[in-house]
């Protein structure tokens, strides 16, 4: 999440920066060693199929030689060893996360129109047959992203969607992530983590069909293996560490600011933050109120590596170079804490999801309690690509039927094109029609 300077060079406003990012590079590289390494993997599991899924598990997620597939039992008592508070948190979360996709699938309506007397068509939406849905459970599992992926496909009408999610270290599943999975309506689940997880779904190595999509976070390895695996499945979109910025002003409170910027800088280390604002004072106060809060965080080894190295501020002289710069960053995530928010919302056309006024936090997104998706274009997506939604998971397949008395306009022009371009089995198909309604 960077400015670009063609962008910048040609801004009209004007603007300045309080706190620059350390390093000035993207947060998120292809790094030739990781393309290296799942190609490798995914070569090697493409021809020795699951033998070398499970010798990958044993390197890299000490797998032990139990069943990798998790039986319906399990995955409905996953809940049953949850804290009551965290089942419920869990419950509620699936609970918005499907009510907001199942708006959004009624959206999408079949239609059909007769443009002209005898041309009719028309389009329906019809889901995708399978989906693999990979659950990420490392450091920090993210339970939500089962609401996200498997919820929001199921919601959308696909038939099968299997889950994989990396072992902990006591070789089970995450019970919360199994539980969210279980939630969202899951098919199957499977206890594989990283590359080998997804090239299992999506070779079908894992007892039944290829999967035709795939979907969910990961770290590099899981991106590039999303990367190398498209165009063999479709997926979801390749995205890169998580994003926040904040458009703010003097009437926003810099401690909630601040603790927004570092809510999604505990992700990772190189998690971009950015503050746009149109008061100095205000920015500074920002400034200090992370320096603060990074004194008692217990993540502030995370969250401080992430705003240090990738954390900017940039005070601009209006409100609309604010807009300006940040269409320009086009953020994963977005705040808009103002005393006039619903003019930025108006204006604003670049991001991943919006949050706006200062009772709107990503987190409330991100852990699925807002019912929207989290699974959001980076590094400047957001200009060309929205997030994952139920539309994602549906194909809509156009039609069109002719009448006889609809043809003699459309062939008489087909043929004139065709010829036109030299492509005289293109012009047959119109002739012959014609030719057959001349001798009726």
């Amino acid at each position: 999440m960077r400015y670009s300077a063609p962008v910048l060079a040609k801004l009209q406003g004007s603007f300045r920066h309080l706190k620059t990012p350390l390093i000035d590079a993207p947060a998120a590289q292809r790094d030739p060693a990781v393309i290296q390494t799942v190609s490798e993997m995914l070569g090697d599991i493409e021809r020795r199929g699951l033998d070398a899924v499970l010798d990958c598990a044993r390197r890299l997620d000490r797998y032990d030689g139990r069943d990798i597939e998790l039986t319906s039992a399990q995955i409905a008592s996953s809940g049953d060893r949850l804290p009551a508070d965290l089942r419920e948190a869990i419950e509620l979360g699936s609970e918005r996360t499907k009510a907001f996709a199942s708006v959004q699938r009624a959206s999408l309506k079949d239609f059909e129109t007769e443009l002209v007397p005898g041309l009719v068509t028309g389009a329906r939406y019809i889901p995708v047959g399978r989906v693999g849905a990979y659950l990420p459970a490392g450091r920090f599992p993210l339970t939500a992203s089962a609401f996200m992926t498997v919820g929001v496909a199921k919601a959308a009408g696909v038939p099968t969607v299997i889950a994989c999610t990396p072992p902990q270290p006591d070789g089970a599943a995450n019970d919360a992530v199994v539980y969210a999975a279980h939630l969202s309506g899951v098919d199957r689940v499977f206890v594989l983590g990283g590359v080998q997880a997804l090239a299992a779904m999506a070779f079908g190595l894992l007892g039944d069909l290829p999967v035709d999509m795939l979907v969910g976070a990961g770290n590099a390895y899981v991106a590039e293996a999303k990367r190398q695996l498209f165009g063999t499945v479709a997926i979801d979109l390749l995205a890169g560490p998580s994003e926040v910025a904040v458009i703010s002003d003097e009437t926003a409170d810099p401690e909630l600011v601040a603790a927004d910027l570092l809510g999604q800088a505990e992700h990772g280390p190189n998690s971009p933050a950015a503050l746009v604002t149109t008061s100095e004072a205000h920015g500074q106060a920002v400034i200090e109120a992370v320096d603060r809060q990074l004194e008692t965080l217990s993540t502030a080894e995370i969250c401080g590596a992430a705003w240090r190295d990738y954390g900017v501020v940039t005070v601009a002289d209006d409100r609309e170079t604010a807009v300006a710069l940040m269409d320009d960053l086009a953020p994963e995530h977005l705040e808009v804490i103002t005393a006039d928010d619903e003019w930025y919302h108006d204006r604003l056309s670049n991001y991943g999801s919006l949050f706006i006024g200062p009772w709107s936090t990503v987190a409330y997104s991100d852990k699925g309690m807002a019912g929207t998706n989290h699974v959001l274009p980076t590094a400047g997506g957001a200009k060309h690509s929205a997030g994952l939604s139920v539309s994602r998971f549906l194909k809509p397949l156009t039609y069109q039927r002719i009448a006889k008395d609809a043809t003699p306009q459309l062939a008489h022009a087909v043929q004139t094109i065709s010829d036109s371009e030299g492509m005289a089995a293109h012009s047959a198909t119109a002739t012959m029609r014609l030719d057959r309604l001349q001798s009726e």
